[in-house]
């Protein structure tokens, strides 16, 4: 078990620097383009980006919190199930819980909006 957690180790490390470097360069360039929008635009303009950044906001909220309840129920049943060892049927129920998830955000959002 150990030999296994060794390797996940650097692989996680290098997904999660992965991660930062994409989402900082998105923010930059996001900002970037907000600016030149807003230098740029008119009142109506700023205030439909404002009213569109609020509903992204909120949506993804929505999604993460749908896709982590479905994860945490994934994982509640395969701790019911007893499971210990790292096995095909255990990444394919996390992988249905994630699937789920975004199925459920998906119909709610389309409700919403």
């Amino acid at each position: 078990m150990e030999d296994r957690i060794a390797v996940f180790i650097p692989i996680v490390l290098f997904v999660c620097i992965t991660f930062a470097i994409t989402y900082s360069i998105r923010l930059v360039l996001d900002a970037r383009t907000r600016r030149q929008l807003i230098a740029a635009g008119s009142q109506e303009m700023i205030a439909s980006l404002m009213k569109s950044d609020e509903q992204n906001r909120r949506l993804s909220s929505l999604r993460w919190g749908v896709v982590l309840v479905a994860l945490g129920i994934g994982f509640a049943i395969i701790q019911i199930a007893g499971w210990q060892d790292i096995t095909p049927g255990m990444i394919a129920v996390l992988a249905a819980a994630t699937g789920l998830g975004n199925l459920a955000y998906y119909a709610v959002a389309r409700k919403q909006g």
